[in-house]
């Protein structure tokens, strides 16, 4: 995001929106963590960017799209737990940016699960 006023101009770094986005992602309730890929972690160690794990966004003059990819936590509801990190991410990078979001799409790569939901599964068997 660029804008002039009347001292000068801002600019909001993708970085910083994909570090709001990320951390919007994180307090979102039902997701265990971001996931990272292949690609992005290749695409950090040729440019040397740090770039946000699980996150990434395009930002223009007014509008930001934003791409995520979580890993949710085994027993929710996913579709609930997705409608509610789109609405948190968006709520969180246009109130802190004054950025328009355009959208927020989600990937499901994973689902995580805590030692005792593995041991009960054990268990049944």
């Amino acid at each position: 995001m660029s804008e002039d006023n009347q001292t000068g101009l801002i600019r909001i770094s993708d970085d910083v929106v994909s570090t709001i986005a990320g951390l919007a992602a994180l307090e979102t309730a039902g997701i265990a963590g971001m996931s990272g890929g292949i690609s992005e972690g290749l695409a950090k160690r040729l440019s040397g960017k740090n770039v946000q794990r699980g996150v990434s966004v395009e930002v223009g003059q007014v509008e930001a799209a934003i791409d995520l990819r979580v890993i949710v936590k085994y027993g929710s509801r996913i579709q609930d737990v997705c409608r509610d990190l789109q609405e948190n991410v968006r709520e969180a990078v246009e109130n802190m940016t004054g950025l328009n979001v355009v959208e927020v799409n989600v990937k499901v790569e994973g689902v995580a699960f805590t030692e005792e939901e593995i041991e009960d599964q054990l268990r049944v068997k």
